[in-house]
């Protein structure tokens, strides 16, 4: 079988269209063309579908065409000169890309119109040389590049300390002793506002608190004040996910009010959220809104 590796031409996609319709194994196809089975599968699964097993050569070529047709184009800051001097203006000015997104679609049209995203990329694609030195310099973040979600989430420390669901009384298992909690944090649109929910797991009282920020010392601080309200013999336990917003859960654990019952997992070691449905809090404070109570 030949290494082919490059895209497939209009003739063998005509072969594949008359094998389709001849019913000929994908496989017999693909050795017949000198291809790799996988090339093969790929190309018939962009048009083949479970209830219209039929397969156009033509519609091949479109759409390889339509995939390829913005290859070697300019970028869109880089195409229009209007557009990359107001953005090099607010970075001197020290706007952040997301407020340079945002304002650039309140004053222009659909053509100056750039997420936050795209002006990270062009500035972090500059060659190297005074004039990106000094746009990166108005940068609130001075990262050298961009890092994905992940790279930042690897980079975060973990919670101390955790104490296992496995840990936490028996009582709070059979939901008969009233006392043991169970919490969660709704987050509000971009991230602006957050809602925390406590649930009591035997009377399935909720609790529903306000947050200014949503850091480890705001949410302690909240909760601490909700459950100062709440009588202490019903104040036991309460179980979290590994949130982070949970990372100064120790100095709940030492305050009177109640022992703090860490995240939760499996016997296997995979995470698990152990806690009562808040459906109604959703249907309250729905997706996509700034949260306010």
């Amino acid at each position: 079988m030949s290494n082919k590796t490059s895209e497939l031409k209009a003739g063998e996609r005509e072969e594949i269209s008359k094998g389709i319709y001849a019913f000929e194994q994908l496989c017999n196809m693909a050795q017949r063309l000198s291809r790799s089975p996988s090339t093969i599968t790929r190309e018939v699964k962009k048009q083949v579908r479970r209830r219209n097993w039929c397969y156009s050569a033509l519609k091949g070529q479109e759409i390889v065409r339509r995939n390829t047709s913005g290859r070697g184009r300019k970028k869109k800051i880089d195409g229009n000169d209007q557009l990359k001097q107001y953005i090099y203006h607010k970075l001197r000015q020290q706007w952040s890309p997301e407020e340079i997104a945002q304002r650039l679609k309140k004053e222009y049209g659909r053509d100056m119109h750039v997420s936050h995203e795209t002006i990270y990329q062009h500035l972090y694609c500059l060659p190297r040389g005074a004039l990106k030195k000094e746009l990166m310099t108005g940068l609130r973040l001075k990262r050298k590049r961009r890092l994905s979600r992940a790279a930042l989430h690897a980079r975060r420390p973990g919670i101390q300390d955790i104490i296992s669901i496995s840990e936490r009384p028996e009582e709070a298992e059979g939901r008969i002793v009233p006392g043991h909690w169970e919490g969660d944090l709704i987050i509000g649109k971009d991230h602006l506002s957050a809602i925390g929910t406590l649930v009591e797991r035997t009377t399935r009282l909720p609790l529903i608190v306000p947050f200014k920020k949503k850091d480890a010392l705001s949410v302690r601080t909240v909760f601490a004040k909700a459950f100062k309200k709440i009588p202490q013999k019903f104040t036991k336990t309460l179980t979290y996910d590994r949130g982070t917003e949970m990372a100064q859960h120790n100095y709940l654990r030492k305050r009177p009010v109640y022992k703090y019952s860490s995240p939760t997992h499996t016997a296997h070691g995979k995470e698990v959220q152990t806690r009562t449905r808040t459906d109604s809090s959703d249907n309250t404070f729905p997706k996509g809104r700034i949260l306010e109570v």
